[in-house]
C-alpha cells in the first residue's frame, strides 16, 4: 500500500521532536523504553517535519556519532510507540548506508505512518 507524498512547507510548519535513541551494534530492547522517563541515555533530540527522509536522519546521526561516519556503516531504524494495549512495540522501518546510496533512504516519516510522539531507535551497525 502506497501513501500519498506529504511535501512540508518547512517554512510555514513547526517542526516536530524526534526523540532518537542509538546503538552500535543493534538495536535497543523494547523494554529499555517500558518506564517513561527512563528510555536508554543515549538519545538525541531532533527537530524535523513529517516529510523528513531516512537519508536525512542519516546525516543528522552522523553529526552525533563517528561510528555512524564510518564508510562502511549501516543504520537500522525502528519506531517504538505504544500498541492498543499500551504495551511497546518495536517496528522496524528501514536501513541506510553512511555513504552508500540504499532503496529506503528517500521514505519519509509520513510514508512510514510516523505519529507524533513515537520514538525511533537507530541501530548502528559498522
Amino acid at each position: 500500500m502506497n501513501r500519498p507524498t506529504i511535501t512540508v512547507d518547512r517554512e510555514k510548519t513547526c517542526p516536530l521532536l524526534l526523540r532518537v535513541f542509538t546503538k552500535h551494534g543493534g538495536h535497543h530492547s523494547v523494554d529499555d523504553f517500558e518506564v517513561r522517563g527512563k528510555e536508554p541515555k543515549d538519545e538525541v533530540q531532533i527537530y524535523t517535519w513529517r516529510d523528513a527522509t531516512l537519508r536525512e536522519l542519516t546525516d543528522l546521526v552522523k553529526e552525533v556519532s563517528p561510528t555512524a561516519r564510518k564508510r562502511d556503516a549501516i543504520l537500522s531504524f525502528a519506531f517504538v510507540y505504544p500498541d492498543r494495549r499500551g504495551r511497546n512495540v518495536m517496528r522496524p522501518v528501514g536501513k541506510t548506508a553512511s555513504f552508500a546510496r540504499r532503496p529506503d533512504e528517500n521514505k519519509t516519516l509520513a510514508e512510514l505512518s510516523f505519529q507524533t510522539g513515537d520514538f525511533l531507535d537507530v541501530a548502528i551497525y559498522a
